[in-house]
């Protein structure tokens, strides 16, 4: 029944991710390209998806794949190739205990991966979409905060703001708490996570947590506190294909890792930045980013 379900919901979104990019041909064979359903991910799927193609490939673009039955797809033989991230491999697919080091990470997360699912983890790229505490520049500037540990230090100066889940979640403030010592801010407020730049700007909270690849971060105006103790687990980008595909296609491994090795935290929020604070199309701005590397 759960592979019927997600057959369907491939075909639906095939169909639409199809007639709205196409695909190009290619004699090396079909490579089914995932992603999910937000910004950065359709920008790296659809990096991939030229990288193949311009090796070759005819590549199938299913995009927009829920992130509940992805990793089904993938193992199911729905999809191919997607980008998924080393965080939510390890805590939310894997099950296992949190862990900081992003190369501890990564070495579980491919030895697990190859043995429970038969999914070969190629390189994780420098960029990690993790969670993080930002501020605006001008308000660390005045107070000489750059880490977690200095802002500790002036907390009662300062107001933290946030979703009201983020003061209960165990990776949130009471885990910070704990990782970095108990200080009170001088204001605790909630607020909608959309809202969160707005609020900074509005001057309505000093701090909030945000996610390190965040469009709004290639602006100066914010700057992103060094995580100096490793609280969060790290969310590196990380391709995940089945060992099958590899073992048919060994040269997949290559095209796909050269696009990583060109992702750092600063191009992902650059590229986030062109389509989410620009509103260019997700599609342009991989070709435009693919042609500038290859």
């Amino acid at each position: 029944m759960k592979k019927t379900l997600i057959a369907l919901v491939i075909v639906v979104i095939a169909a639409f991710g199809l007639a709205a990019c196409g695909s190009s041909s290619g004699d090396k064979g079909t490579v089914i390209v995932g992603s999910k359903g937000f910004t950065e991910n359709l920008i790296l799927s659809e990096l991939y998806a030229l990288a193949l193609e311009d090796a070759g490939y005819t590549a199938q673009r299913t995009f927009e794949v829920q992130n509940a039955v992805i990793n089904d797809a993938l193992t199911e033989g729905e999809i191919d190739i997607y980008p998924e991230y080393t965080g939510t491999a390890l805590l939310t697919i894997l099950g296992q205990p949190m862990e900081s080091d992003p190369q501890k990470v990564y070495d579980t997360v491919k030895d697990e991966y190859a043995k429970q699912f038969k999914i070969a983890v190629l390189d994780m790229t420098e960029a990690s979409d993790g969670e993080g505490l930002v501020m605006l520049s001008k308000t660390a500037k005045k107070y000489n905060i750059k880490t977690i540990s200095d802002l500790w230090k002036n907390a009662s100066k300062l107001s933290f703001g946030s979703t009201s889940d983020f003061y209960e979640r165990e990776d949130g403030f009471d885990g910070l708490m704990k990782t970095y010592g108990k200080v009170k801010f001088k204001d605790e407020n909630s607020f909608d996570n959309a809202l969160k730049y707005e609020v900074l700007k509005n001057d309505e909270a000093d701090v909030v947590p945000a996610y390190t690849t965040d469009a709004q971060l290639s602006d100066d105006t914010f700057l992103l506190l060094e995580d100096d103790k490793g609280f969060w687990p790290p969310y590196n980008i990380i391709p995940v294909t089945r060992q099958e595909i590899l073992d048919k296609n060994p040269d997949i491994a290559d095209i796909i890792n050269k696009i990583s090795a060109k992702i750092d935290s600063k191009t992902m929020q650059s590229l986030n930045a062109k389509v989410d604070i620009d509103k260019e199309e997700y599609e342009d701005v991989a070709k435009e980013f693919y042609d500038s590397i290859k």
